[in-house]
């Protein structure tokens, strides 16, 4: 018999640990986290009971579903435990966002929504008589305490027809404070009559007060008051025999009532919600819509469309997973994509006291968010009259953009497989074939920039792009300026794989199964693309072919996309490195639309930069540069502001305070470095 302990097989033990941790979890609210082999989150989740509801994961058998393969992958599981279902609700919100499970239903972080702002007043007789006279604006961005904001609007054109409706009805001004400032003749907008011409003296400041406070009382909701304040005064006004001013009035009654009759959708029910959110949810082919609209002040705004990503998985794990802790059977696909829209945007607050649903959700969480906010949320999902209405346009415009995705996306693999298919690649998993195409910009060689743009699961991947600043060649050199930015790209990322292809030999191990090559491989612009795009002939092929050589990197990755008989679009020929001879696509090919969709933005993103670049070295932006306090985030303000340096040197210390982010102290330096 030996005297040698019985080996224990590893991931039994972790297994049979796991299990233990289970058994443990006491029976009080919570969160719960799943996490894999490689420290990876799998899965966060609540629980009104921790012990009931994660022991329910590992008491049945899963077999080859969804949830089996999840919890096949679980060799660490944390929980924390929390006093109530409310805070659980607000910590896995939190974590949700913070860690990008792999099976939860994921929402992009988009709170920037804009709003419309009324601008703050000093009744100082010494004030700039721009302070006297409020402008409306469209802003994006945090509020300051100093002016009154009104929103949010779902996009930015309903902030701006709202503007317009405004200056028809009130004449509001909405010239920057430098143009108010110094006009001595009104403005094109005074002739037309959408301003009043607060800049040249045409309206007193207690007049223009009055309709400054009469707009806002209209984008609170409180149309009719408006009405019979102005009728009020119309009366009053022809009682005196002033009737020039009450014509005025007279006409702008009438615009009023045109705007309010052109309104879509009105809540006429004399509620008392007059802000509500109409949020419906479309499921289909995998994907998921949340389309919201908001209606503000009794007025329908216009909506706007969010697409989750992990639907498929998320909402297959809650249908395998037959019964919550609570014992009742699971939510539908639409129940939990709007029940996780809900928690992540409105549980960091910005909820309006009614939402509108297309589907029943838990009560719990209507309750966490009237909790957490302070406000009484009230929930309905079978609506009459006008808000009825505003549902089914809500419904509709779900089904509609959900069918425009899944048609754009059908599009898009149909184009990836035939480029797939035209250079005889051999790709394993189609979502993840990744595209790099770089593209070369100046203006006779003067401010030159390279841009590398990354084409990803068949969509363009913004988060991932890049320009490159070229420096030390000689101007206009695009195979110089080609041959470094490939280097700037793949340079570091060559070095790294071939150390990983080293120390994997070492051990006899197969590098393409080590963790930390999937860790690196995991990262975005540390990923070797399977297509490296080039706009460019054989010159910018042959410098490619140079620079993979020289790095060790596969040729037969490279591309040229050359443009053909008289540069025509659609007569482009594809260039290889690797020997292979030109490849001409038919003009209707979908893998030529893809080609040219990618070189194009390529082109863009560079020439963009390109611009920017050039537009800063020509308006002395460097004189800003030199300047303590200004970061490159307050020196575009300023320039957008004034319109360039000289603009900037122009202005005084109080039309350099009205700049966001500049303080006394930093327009008073400003001002003295520039004079």
């Amino acid at each position: 018999m030996s005297d040698h302990p019985q080996s224990v097989d590893p991931a039994q033990a972790q297994r049979e640990r796991l299990l233990a941790d289970v058994a443990a979890l006491p029976g009080l609210p919570g969160v719960y986290r799943y996490f894999d082999a490689h420290g990876g989150v799998l899965y966060v989740g609540k629980a009104r009971d921790l012990k009931k509801r994660v022991s329910s994961y590992f008491q049945k058998q899963h077999g080859g579903t969804r949830i089996g393969h999840m919890i096949m992958k679980i060799v660490r599981m944390e929980t924390t435990v929390v006093r109530s279902e409310a805070e659980a609700l607000l910590l896995e919100n939190n974590l949700i966002k913070t860690l990008n499970p792999r099976y939860n239903i994921l929402f992009r972080d988009d709170k920037s929504y804009p709003y419309l702002k009324v601008t703050g007043t000093s009744n100082a007789v010494s004030a700039a008589a721009a302070s006297r006279y409020p402008r409306i604006a469209y802003y994006r961005g945090p509020v300051d305490q100093r002016h009154r904001y009104f929103g949010p609007y779902p996009s930015a054109w309903a902030v701006k027809e709202s503007i317009q409706l405004l200056q028809k009805v009130f004449r509001l001004r909405t010239c920057e404070d430098t143009v108010f400032n110094n006009r001595s003749r009104p403005c094109l907008l005074h002739q037309i009559k959408r301003c009043s011409g607060p800049c040249v003296a045409l309206i007193s400041t207690d007049d223009y007060a009055r309709d400054v406070a009469n707009a806002e009382r209209f984008l609170r909701g409180e149309q009719q008051e408006v009405m019979d304040a102005l009728q009020t005064r119309m009366m009053a006004h022809a009682d005196a025999l002033r009737f020039e001013q009450a014509a005025e009035i007279r006409n702008q009654l009438g615009a009023l009532s045109r705007v309010l009759h052109q309104q879509s959708v009105e809540d006429n029910t004399g509620a008392a919600t007059r802000d509500a959110d109409i949020l419906a949810v479309k499921v289909q082919g995998g994907r998921a819509c949340v389309n919201l609209a908001m209606v503000r002040g009794g007025r329908h705004l216009g909506d706007r469309p969010f697409f989750p990503v992990h639907v498929d998985d998320a909402t297959t794990l809650g249908a395998e997973s037959a019964t919550d802790d609570s014992g009742k059977t699971a939510a539908s696909p639409e129940t939990l994509v709007l029940e996780a829209f809900i928690a992540q945007h409105y549980l960091d607050g910005g909820v309006p006291p009614l939402l509108v649903l297309s589907h029943p959700v838990d009560k719990a969480l209507i309750e966490a968010l009237t909790l957490h906010g302070g406000v009484k949320v009230t929930a309905q999902h079978q609506p009459r009259d006008a808000r009825r209405a505003w549902l089914d346009m809500c419904i509709k415009g779900a089904d509609l953009r959900l069918a425009q995705l899944l048609a754009e996306e059908g599009s898009q693999q149909a184009r990836t497989r035939a480029l797939i298919d035209a250079l005889g690649l051999e790709v394993d998993a189609l979502d993840t074939f990744r595209i790099e195409c770089f593209d070369i910009s100046h203006t006779a060689g003067e401010a030159t920039q390279a841009s590398c743009v990354v084409f990803e699961d068949h969509k363009m991947r913004s988060a991932q792009y890049r320009r490159y600043n070229i420096e030390g060649i000689t101007g206009g050199d695009d195979y110089a300026a080609m041959r470094q930015v490939l280097m700037r790209r793949y340079g570091k990322l060559a070095a790294q794989v071939a150390r990983q292809s080293e120390t994997a030999d070492a051990h006899g191990e197969a590098s393409a199964s080590s963790p930390d090559e999937d860790e690196v491989i995991a990262k975005p612009g540390l990923r070797m693309p399977d297509l490296v795009l080039v706009d460019g002939g054989r010159g910018q092929v042959s410098m490619a072919r140079e620079v993979f050589e020289e790095l060790g990197l596969d040729l037969g990755l490279i591309v040229g996309v050359e443009k053909g008989e008289g540069r025509k679009v659609g007569l482009e020929e594809l260039v290889f490195a690797d020997g292979r001879g030109k490849v001409t696509l038919a003009r209707d090919s979908a893998a030529l639309m893809l080609v040219a969709q990618i070189r194009d933005e390529a082109h863009r993103f560079a020439i963009t930069g390109m611009r920017a670049r050039r537009a800063s070295v020509r308006t002395g932006g460097s004189k800003l540069e030199d300047i303590d306090g200004v970061g490159p985030k307050k020196r575009a303000r300023l320039l957008q502001r004034f319109g360039g340096v000289r603009g900037v040197a122009s202005a005084s210390v109080d039309d350099l305070l009205s700049v966001e982010g500049i303080s006394k102290d930093l327009a008073e330096a400003i001002y003295r470095a520039l004079h």
